[in-house]
């Protein structure tokens, strides 16, 4: 492809997404829920062709951009009161989907386990994009947006991480031990390489004195994290993440002038809106329905499976955990919170990657790549055109602060 063509699609990808931002002002269609449909709906009626959409372009374009601003702007404080809870959501809860999602698909299909893991370790990883934004639009309180947010950043890191030693037992099998110590390994070893990056950019952002240097300094540290773990087979999104929560925490957006934080704000803020739009209309344009309609009884195996698993996790680990550790067994988490992050799982961006880095040769490639893509447009239509009536019928909207993590106690 040219790259005259390559620019043309560009600006009309933009093109395109400004005017879904336009009608999605006057509905309640969340905005990246919106791109997805017209995505679709374009590639039905003016496909492009000699278009590839690859997971090498998701992950290494849109995915260290934008999980770099959301973790910048990720309160450390905010986080703090809520770790455990994000913990547990981000790490066991990421197993817990995945092995759940691969029980239901065998028994509801008969595909084989270890190829029904793979595809439960694709869906594990929520990217609730969509919900955040209906929290920011409704003024939710602030810790339940950091909880919903920072679970989908790192449980992002974490979800590829377990993918890739799910598509490696296929052909190899992985000992237990192994794949825990392969796991736990690659989040601490990704999330040191983001933290000592991220002060290195702040201390770097301190001695330049333009701020126009400062913002480029901020781009290096979230692409540049982003491709120095991945070259070195560690998650390069728990790396980007961590270095994006410590320049906006540790000296970025506190000591900087003002002058800069303003210009770090709009930069990102505009970014953010850019690759939001097109990864989400190329999204709609990956899906087809000839992939969906060959894998229907994946689709709804894998969608009972991830509502299971949600269930589990929200209501029984986050849930239960805390009214057994809450003093005077009153649970710290009321159960509006609890039914807003159940109906946050909205999968997404991740999911998409993953399933494009199938090998063309595993065995059920094409089942499981269409189980995917309907899993997350079901997710997408369901969960996120509904998130703003679960937030406001929940309660959270009451002048209530969520009081200290439910599982610190």
């Amino acid at each position: 492809m040219g790259s005259e063509v390559v620019v043309g699609l560009f600006v009309a990808l933009v093109a395109i997404a400004v005017g879904v931002a336009l009608v999605t002002q006057r509905l309640s269609i969340p905005f990246s829920v919106a791109l997805v449909i017209a995505g679709f709906v374009l590639s039905l009626t003016q496909p492009i062709h000699n278009t590839r959409v690859t997971t090498d372009l998701i992950l290494a374009v849109f995915i260290p951009g934008l999980v770099f601003e959301a973790a910048y702007h990720i309160d450390l404080a905010d986080l703090r009161r809520s770790f455990v809870s994000v913990a547990v959501l981000a790490v066991p809860g990421v197993v817990i989907t995945a092995a759940i999602v691969a029980q239901v698909v065998t028994l509801m299909t008969g595909l084989d386990h270890s190829l029904a893991f793979v595809l439960g370790a694709i869906v594990c990883a929520t990217d609730p994009v969509a919900t955040v934004a209906v929290f920011k639009q409704l003024r939710a309180p602030r810790a339940l947006g950091t909880v919903v947010e920072a679970e989908s950043l790192l449980n992002d890191g974490t979800g590829v991480v377990l993918f890739t030693i799910a598509l490696t037992a296929v052909s190899a099998p992985v000992s237990p031990v192994d794949g825990v110590v392969r796991f736990l390994g690659a989040l601490v070893i990704s999330a040191v390489l983001g933290a000592v990056a991220g002060l290195v950019a702040v201390r770097v952002m301190h001695m330049a004195r333009d701020h126009t240097v400062q913002v480029m300094v901020s781009l290096v540290a979230a692409y540049g994290t982003y491709l120095a773990a991945d070259a070195v087979h560690e998650s390069g999104i728990i790396a980007s993440v961590l270095a994006g929560i410590v320049i906006g925490n540790a000296g970025g957006r506190f000591t900087l002038p003002v002058a800069t934080t303003e210009a770090l704000d709009t930069v990102w803020e505009t970014l953010a809106f850019l690759l939001t739009a097109v990864l989400f209309l190329l999204i709609g344009f990956v899906i087809t329905p000839a992939q969906l309609s060959v894998a229907v009884p994946v689709v709804a195996a894998g969608f009972v499976g991830i509502t299971v698993a949600r269930a589990a996790v929200v209501y029984g680990l986050i849930g239960a955990g805390s009214r057994l550790l809450a003093r005077g067994g009153r649970s710290a988490v009321s159960s509006g919170y609890l039914h807003v992050m159940f109906w946050a799982g909205l999968r997404g961006a991740i999911a998409i990657a993953l399933v494009l880095s199938l090998p063309s040769d595993l065995p059920g490639h094409d089942l499981i790549a269409g189980g995917v893509y309907g899993i997350v447009l079901v997710t997408l239509l369901l969960q996120g055109t509904t998130a703003g009536w679960m937030v406001r019928h929940a309660g959270v909207l009451e002048p209530a602060v969520l009081t200290p993590d439910p599982l610190r106690e």
